[in-house]
Formats: C-alpha cells, sequence, structure tokens
C-alpha cells in the first residue's frame, strides 16, 4: 500500500521541505496551512506537495497535528512565485512562503474569524461621476495605453514619467476603473505606510461601489488577516498596499500599479531582502496583466529598460490643474552668504515673505542617501578612492577614509590637498536645530516638525495633513516623508538645507537620489495657482546636478548619469550581490568572510571584492563586514550565487551570523 507524505515548508533557515505522514491530505490542500510537530513544540507550515516517497522510513515520520481548512489555500500561482523569490533572493523557501502569511496565521492554532458586515455604498453609482475629474488629453491617451493590455489581459510593463503635479493618480484610478469592470482586481502600491490613508481616501471616493482594502503592517493582527482572507473571494477588488502586499495571494488580478517606482521604501531591508518593485513584474506576468512603474523621476533601472524598450516609456508634461506652473527654483550660493544656525538670509527673507501673504512653507533638510566623508569648504575637494570611482568614507573613530568598495584606506589629510585649506569637515544639520531656528525668528508662526521622531504612526501624518489643508500650520520643517506624493494646494515657498552631502558619497547611487529628492520636494510648491519658489542652499552652484534641477529636466540628467554608469561597471548594466555577515568579535566575522570569498571558483565574468567593513561597522555590539560581488550576465550571475551559498550553508557557523542579499541598493 503505498503511503502519501507530505512535504511541509517551515518558517526556518534551511533550504530542504520536511517530510511528514499526510494523513487526510489531499491534493486540494496544496499551500494549505498545517500545523505539525518540529522538535519539541508546534508550529505552521504549508503544504508544498505530496508525494509517495521518502528517504525516511514512513513509520519514523510523525503525522499532521491539525490541517486548517478554516482558512483558503494558497494558489498553485501564488506558490510558484513564491518559489520564484526564494529562487532569485537565494533565500530559504519555508521563510519565504511563511512570510507571506499575515502574522496572525502563523500560529499554530485555528482562525476564527470575526463576523463583521460590510457597509453599505453611501452613493448610488449615478453619483460617482461626481467625485472624478475629467482627464485632459495626455492623462487619457496614457490610461488608454494601459487599458488596451488591460482588456487583452495582456502582460506589459508601462513606465509612467510625470511631473510633479501630472496628476499620475487619475490616470491609475482610470486604468484601475477598466479593470474592476471586468470583475478583476486592481493592486495600487505605495511606498509608504504614511501615504496608505491619503490614497485610500481618494480610491474610495472614486470608486464609491466598490469594496477598497488595505494591506500593511500598521493595520492590527486581525484587520491584516481579515483584508488578507479577502483577497481569495472572487469579484473586483481595489487594494492599496505597501512592499509586504506583492507577497499576498493576489487572485483574478488584471492590474498592478507601483507608485512613486524610484523610492527605495520598496526594498525590503532585513529577512528577505526582495524589492517589491522588482516582484511585480514577475507578479503581473505570471497573472497576465499590465504593470504601471510611474514616478516624476524614474529609477536608472527602470529609465534604462524603456530606453532598451522593454518598458513602454509613457510621459506626462503638464500639470493637470492648468491654472498650476512648475515652481521657479533658485540656488543660494553659501560661498557668498553665511548661514550660521543652517538657514541664509535669502532663505529667511523668502520664509518670511511667504508668511506674510498666509501662504505656507517647507523647510527641507536632506539627511537621506549619503555617507559622510571629509570635503573642503573653500573649493569643493572630497576625499575619492583611487581605485574606485567613489567616495571614501569618514571613520571618525578611526581618524580614516576608507572605500566600502575595494578597502582601500588612508588617514586624515591635515589640510585639502588641492588648495591647502584646512578646514576639512563633514556636512549635516538636523531638524530639530533647524525648528529651534525657525521658532525664535518667527516666534508667532504656527510650526511642526516632520521626521521619524515625530511622526511614528500613519495616525499623525494623517493629522498633519488635515492641520495642512485647514491651513492651521505656516511653516513645516521635515524629512524625506515630505516629499512623496502629497499636495498641499497653499504651500508656495520650499528651502532646502544640506543639499551638498550627496555629492560627496560613497554611494554610486546618491546622485540619482538626490536629484530625484529635490526635484519631488520642489514639486511640493505651487501646486494650486499660486506660482511657487524653491531655494536651494549649495556651495555648489555649477555642479551639473543643480543645473539640471533649475531647468527642471529630468531625462537628460538621468541620461548622464546613466552614461557614468555604463562607463563604470555599476547597475542597471551589472547586476550585484552583498555577502553580509555580522558576530561579536571582529576578527571572526572578518575569518568567515575570507574563508567564504575561497570557497568556489570565480568565473572570468564575475567579480567578487575584498571584505571590508559595512557602511555602519558595528551595530548592537555586532561587528559588520561584507563582500560585494557583480557581474554583467544575470543568468551566470545567479548560478554563481546558488553554488556559492550552497557551499557556505555546508559549513555551519555558530558565531557568525550572515546573509546573501541580491540587487542591493545601499552599499
Amino acid at each position: 500500500m503505498t503511503v502519501l507524505i507530505a512535504r511541509i515548508a517551515l518558517d526556518v533557515p534551511l533550504t530542504k521541505e520536511f517530510d511528514y505522514l499526510a494523513g487526510d491530505l489531499v491534493l486540494t490542500d496544496i499551500g494549505r496551512r498545517v500545523t505539525v510537530e518540529f522538535g519539541n513544540k508546534l508550529v505552521i507550515g504549508v503544504l508544498i506537495e505530496l508525494v509517495d516517497h521518502t528517504e525516511v522510513l514512513p513509520e519514523k515520520l510523525k503525522a499532521i497535528s491539525f490541517i486548517h481548512r478554516e482558512t483558503p489555500a494558497l494558489s498553485s500561482e501564488c506558490l510558484k512565485f513564491l518559489q520564484f523569490c526564494a529562487r532569485y533572493y537565494h533565500y530559504p523557501q519555508g521563510q519565504v512562503i511563511l512570510q507571506a502569511l499575515p502574522p496572525g496565521l502563523r500560529k499554530p492554532k485555528p482562525w476564527k474569524p470575526r463576523k463583521t458586515v460590510k457597509p453599505k455604498p453611501k452613493h448610488s453609482a449615478s453619483h460617482s461621476a461626481v467625485h472624478r475629474h475629467a482627464l485632459n488629453a495626455s492623462q487619457q491617451k496614457a490610461a488608454d495605453q494601459v487599458l488596451q493590455a488591460v482588456h487583452a489581459q495582456r502582460f506589459e510593463t508601462f513606465l509612467l514619467l510625470g511631473i510633479t503635479g501630472s496628476g499620475k493618480t487619475e490616470v491609475y484610478l482610470k486604468i484601475a476603473e477598466g479593470v474592476i469592470q471586468l470583475g478583476r482586481k486592481a493592486l495600487l502600491l505605495v511606498p509608504e505606510i504614511n501615504l496608505t490613508p491619503q490614497l485610500e481616501a481618494r480610491v474610495r471616493d472614486y470608486f464609491i461601489n466598490v469594496e477598497v482594502i488595505s494591506l500593511h503592517s500598521n493595520l492590527t493582527g486581525v484587520a491584516r488577516v481579515k483584508n488578507w482572507l479577502r483577497l481569495f473571494e472572487p469579484g473586483p477588488l481595489v487594494i492599496i498596499g505597501t512592499r509586504l502586499s506583492i507577497l499576498a495571494p493576489l487572485s483574478d488580478l488584471g492590474l498592478i500599479v507601483v507608485d512613486e517606482e524610484h523610492d527605495a521604501s520598496y526594498k525590503q531591508q532585513e529577512g528577505l531582502r526582495y524589492s517589491a518593485r522588482d516582484m511585480a513584474l514577475m507578479r503581473a506576468q505570471n497573472a497576465s496583466c499590465p504593470v504601471v512603474l510611474g514616478s516624476a523621476t524614474p529609477s536608472l533601472e527602470s529609465l534604462q529598460q524603456a530606453i532598451r524598450h522593454r518598458y513602454h516609456l509613457i510621459t506626462l508634461n503638464e500639470r493637470a490643474n492648468s491654472l498650476a506652473q512648475l515652481p521657479q527654483i533658485r540656488l543660494i550660493d553659501l560661498r557668498h552668504f553665511s548661514a550660521p544656525d543652517g538657514l541664509s538670509d535669502p532663505a529667511f527673507n523668502a520664509l518670511d515673505e511667504a508668511y506674510q501673504r498666509g501662504e505656507q512653507s517647507l523647510v527641507f533638510i536632506n539627511r537621506r542617501g549619503y555617507s559622510p566623508t571629509l570635503w573642503c569648504t573653500q573649493c569643493g575637494w572630497s576625499a575619492g578612492c583611487p581605485r574606485c570611482s567613489i567616495r571614501l568614507v569618514y571613520h571618525l573613530r578611526a581618524k580614516s577614509t576608507r572605500c566600502h568598495l575595494c578597502g582601500w584606506a588612508q588617514s586624515v589629510p591635515r589640510q585639502c590637498p588641492d588648495c591647502g585649506n584646512s578646514e576639512l569637515r563633514p556636512a549635516g544639520e538636523g531638524t530639530q536645530k533647524l525648528e529651534q531656528t525657525l521658532r525664535a525668528r518667527f516666534p508667532l508662526a504656527r510650526l511642526a516638525r516632520v521626521d521619524s521622531d515625530t511622526m511614528g504612526h500613519s495616525e499623525g501624518f494623517t493629522e498633519l495633513r488635515t492641520a495642512l489643508l485647514n491651513h492651521d500650520l505656516d511653516i513645516l520643517v521635515g524629512t524625506q516623508m515630505l516629499t512623496k506624493g502629497h499636495d498641499f494646494p497653499a504651500l508656495t515657498c520650499v528651502v532646502v538645507v544640506n543639499s551638498d552631502g550627496a555629492l560627496f558619497s560613497s554611494d554610486f547611487r546618491a546622485e540619482e537620489r538626490l536629484f530625484a529628492q529635490l526635484l519631488q520636494v520642489a514639486g511640493r510648491a505651487g501646486r494650486a495657482n499660486k506660482i511657487g519658489q524653491v531655494l536651494v542652499q549649495t556651495y555648489q552652484p555649477e555642479h551639473p546636478l543643480f543645473q539640471a534641477l533649475i531647468r527642471q529636466d529630468y531625462l537628460p540628467y538621468a541620461q548622464y548619469l546613466l552614461e557614468q554608469r555604463q562607463a563604470l561597471g555599476f547597475p542597471p548594466f551589472h547586476y550585484q550581490a552583498v555577502l553580509h555577515a555580522s558576530g561579536s568579535k571582529a576578527e571572526n566575522v572578518e575569518d568567515f568572510l575570507h574563508r567564504a570569498r575561497a570557497l568556489t571558483g570565480i568565473p572570468k565574468n564575475i567579480t567578487v571584492f575584498e571584505v571590508v567593513p559595512a557602511l555602519v561597522a558595528k551595530v548592537a555590539h555586532k561587528y559588520r563586514f561584507q563582500i560585494l560581488t557583480q557581474s554583467s550576465d544575470r543568468p551566470a550571475f545567479h548560478r554563481f550565487l546558488a553554488a556559492w551559498v550552497d557551499a557556505i550553508r555546508e559549513k555551519p557557523q555558530s558565531k557568525v551570523q550572515w546573509m546573501l542579499e541580491v540587487d542591493p541598493i545601499d552599499l
């Protein structure tokens, strides 16, 4: 008699599945949650397949403890996608599959659903058009192109390059409307949880008679499970989610939109370090539906795909509000204006004029996307690596500068090698300091600081947005979370502080990110019928980045950056992966990586760099080192990575933790 064996994926750092006696499991249970005994405890697993053979004698196998038929099984399409993620990121399959479940369903106990009553529509369908804005000719043309693929149920990738205020969201909604009319589901990805309530309100207002759900980590455990289970039900649905929603069981999918596709928040930075933007392409291909990547400043990776005609490029070059004009951008040369408290006199004057007119202002501080390096305040020199075309990172404690690609290091120079100036410094201002300065200068102004310290939850950001729209605030001081997709009609003045930091970064993506960030934050000004102005404080106004920023012309500057990347052999022309390792003793970590580097042969078309400290070399008493590897041949690269990871796993380490990150965005 044949004994059926159940192959179960478990949330453990091992690449194999585990065999159990199938018991009452049948083929239709594949993808279903089961409770099994693993070691001396009960854990949740997912049934991957049923087989009639095993390397272990059946009588030595344990039985399934519980079959969770109270929740649906993951579809074969969903399992196929999650298995692809595991292969692509060289990550244990069981951990990928279990991460796709909401936390409430990762516990070894039955799910007891709560009875809920769906709210009745507030309006009739005949009134739904009241909440919709007519698209202009460019918007309608863009929507029509994507709708052709929607109706044909055909996978295509569209890169929607629309200037700030061009109405990309209205285009998304028009396309989603066509999906809903076909009875299918539309997924709208946003980079930040803070953006979800704002977009959700717009979507609910647009689709009065269609159910809209959200998927993000700020939901309660019960809400996450409830919304996750709703995805299995047939019928039209609009899903608004952050990066985790790309792993959800999306059936009858007719569209994926990745808003602000350039945003680094789409890349998970711990555990399974996946890119939701990149995985959206595979998900859409499996579902035979189009994917729209939208941004005013697309990533160079996406733009290069459009140049190669792998993506369809659609442009929106005018603001949706015909009365709104692009803001005027002005550079403030800090070589001629002092800014002892972070703000120059021209900046103070512009803020004061906007305040006197009863308009709102934003003081933006760029603290993201750069690593500290030494630079000369007199001539603009900064420490560069003689082996790599990147900046050296300044290590204060070691009093040295080091290249985080090749490992080359030198002691801190006493003076600038170009002009002899002895004033070499890292740059930076803080939001708290700027807040204090502005409160002293504008004691009667209503002021708010917006950063990760003050906006720890989405409700706080919703309250801030309401205050801005009600004109209960005059001046905002904030970081990058204010640059993404927000529309504040009364905001007319933007001042950018510390704009030079990224120009001295060791990260080759720093200039791309800075340009995108500045163009995005500039786009917050003058989105209604009032002309906006943007003042950018800089020591290097002649830099090509700032000259392109004044013209607000993304494509020529992006082409310039792509030419640099190609000459240097960086992404998108090469593919990269980083082997990270950490431990309580630096020598153990370094030794592990040196031995790992020698475990497998290195093909000619693959480069494996030396062991170097991580950008943040010590975290929570753990020393961190890494190895960068890259290649221009993606298939060969992944074959090498698979063999390398297998070789490392065969030599388990107790003193060192390690993981491989594919397509890193921060080195």
